[in-house]
């Protein structure tokens, strides 16, 4: 070699060692490594792979952080369970692809690749993915979003990869200065009805109840918002829970073992800023009132037997031990299952799912039937409420049962024909429409779209996301009906169904807003839709409700 091409080779090599140095780089390749004091950065600048010392601590690992934010937070640790002792520290990608950390020769940490590249990199993308690709293929062989360490980033997928039998969980710090995993796990489960759980060592200590649709039913403020979008999804490959982002600012989700917390933040300013903490209250303690009983955080007690049920240990009961929970009032009897009927209960945290049963093509009465059918099914609901939408029956008692002051989801348990009274005459069953279904459909109850008015409000137009069309009478605010009186109504017109009457489709209740959601029939008179079922009986009906 002449001395100008030994000039260009450590000019070549000074150059790479100076980028990754100043964090110029964003990849590396298998002539390439990762040195501790050395670090490469994503391309805008968003996150940093290197080497770092916890809290006090000493012993260094390889990590993730945030750059762009002033105090160091970390997203993603390699070496755990083996810190290193000294900066001897050294990351090395090699020519399959495969990963390894390597101490003075000896390996630390290592990770395999799906199969084996012939040009391969790694690169930090701007997501705080770390990731293995062969050449410019968009695939990734490897990625540090499949093997999280404690904190869920906007884009990570939290669950399951059904194929490859893929755990994605969050296992906590066991402490700010040591990185290596505690007894504090939050993790999607894997059953028929998907839901998450926080677990403390080998004892579940919160459920998120599973997803309606919006949001998990244990989770009410977990909603659409300006900042935040949601996703599940669940089907033989996958099942998995999503965050997104709505606007650019940086935002973790992580469980906090030195205060038993699932904590989401967002960066606003200068500090974290915290958006949410799990569990929300008392009433989130798993099965805080044992088998078929609620637990509502503003009572006192908490928790109190559902209608049709007694405390197993009147004694314990009254002691405010509420382990054993409830048992029926009256037993029931398998031979006896057509004479059954079934009680609505509203505004719950849905039971446990670990034995349940989920049919996404039925509707609310094909499930009821396909429960009435089984003994040993104890209740039903929808699956999706965003529409009455999907089957989700329940086998076995049901525990961990939340009563919310606000919202929550319907269930319709299993009774004896004598705890129905006149219930079990009536046993209608009326759909509940989730607020930004309807107004969706009626584009935010726009003018345009007014088919009419009375004393009571206007009357919408509207189309589902299915191409339904549907017409929304929506009461007033003024009106002094109470929320009772409204859910009779409900029923009143749901049991005066008639032919020469537009269907009633289901009700919603949320905000502080009342609406009937009717089956819009284009040849019907329009006092169809604004009296409802006055057209067959008297407009006084109506009225005397309001």
């Amino acid at each position: 070699m002449d001395l100008r091409s030994s000039i260009l080779v450590v000019s070549n090599l000074l150059f790479f060692l100076f980028k990754i140095s100043y964090g110029v780089l964003d990849s590396i390749t298998p002539s390439q490594r990762l040195s501790d004091g050395d670090t490469i950065v994503s391309r805008e600048g968003n996150f940093v792979l290197g080497f770092f010392s916890p809290g006090s601590s000493k012993n260094r690992y390889l990590g993730i952080w945030y750059k762009s934010v002033p105090v160091q937070t970390v997203v993603w640790v390699a070496n755990r369970v083996r810190p290193i002792n000294d900066t001897s520290g050294v990351l090395m990608i090699n020519s399959t692809g495969n990963l390894n950390v390597i101490q003075n020769n000896s390996v630390v940490w290592s990770a395999s690749t799906l199969k084996e590249a012939q040009s391969p990199l790694l690169q930090l993308l701007d997501t705080g993915n770390l990731v293995v690709t062969d050449g410019n293929s968009e695939d990734y062989l490897w990625q540090s979003f499949d093997y999280p360490s404690d904190t869920m980033l906007p884009g990570m997928k939290h669950g399951w990869d059904l194929k490859r039998g893929l755990n994605r969980r969050l296992i906590a710090w066991k402490n700010w200065d040591d990185p290596s995993p505690g007894n504090f796990i939050f993790e999607m489960t894997h059953h028929n009805y998907p839901e998450a759980y926080l677990w403390r060592g080998s004892t579940i200590y919160f459920r998120g109840g599973p997803w309606n649709g919006y949001g998990f039913s244990g989770s009410p403020g977990l909603k659409p918002n300006p900042v935040f979008a949601f996703k599940f999804v669940f089907n033989q490959d996958e099942a998995y829970f999503m965050f997104t982002l709505k606007q650019s600012l940086p935002s973790r989700g992580l469980p906090n073992q030195t205060i038993s917390m699932f904590q989401r933040f967002t960066w606003t300013e200068q500090s974290w800023k915290l958006y949410q903490n799990l569990p929300i209250d008392y009433c989130d303690s798993y099965a805080l009132c044992g088998a078929y009983a609620r637990c509502l955080v503003t009572d006192s007690p908490v928790c109190k037997c559902l209608k049709g049920f007694k405390p197993k240990s009147q004694q314990r009961w009254d002691s405010l031990d509420w382990s054993q929970g409830c048992v029926r009032n009256k037993r029931l009897s398998c031979e006896e299952k057509s004479t059954h009927g079934f009680l609505k209960f509203s505004g719950l945290k849905l039971p446990d799912t670990t034995h349940s049963w989920v049919n996404t093509k039925m509707n609310l009465e094909e499930c009821r039937a396909e429960c009435l059918n089984n003994c040993s099914c104890m209740a039903y609901t929808n699956s999706d409420i965003r529409e009455g939408a999907g089957c989700a029956i329940w086998f076995g008692d049901l525990v961990d049962i939340k009563q919310f002051p606000a919202g929550g989801q319907d269930l319709y348990i299993r009774m004896h024909p004598s705890e129905l009274g006149e219930r079990k005459k009536e046993d209608v069953d009326v759909p509940l429409f989730n607020f930004t279904t309807v107004a969706t459909a009626t584009n935010k109850f726009s003018p345009a779209n007014v088919i009419g008015a009375g004393g009571f409000g206007p009357v919408y137009k509207g189309r589902l996301c299915n191409g339904q069309d549907i017409a929304v009478k929506r009461l007033s605010k003024n009106s002094r009906q109470g929320l009772e009186e409204f859910k009779n109504e409900v029923v009143l017109i749901a049991k005066l169904q008639h032919k020469n009457l537009v269907k009633l489709l289901g009700y919603c209740v949320e905000r502080d807003e009342k609406m009937l959601i009717y089956e819009y029939m284009p040849n019907k008179s329009l006092d169809c839709f604004i009296f409802a079922a006055t057209c067959l009986l008297s407009m006084q009906l109506m009225e005397d409700f309001q």
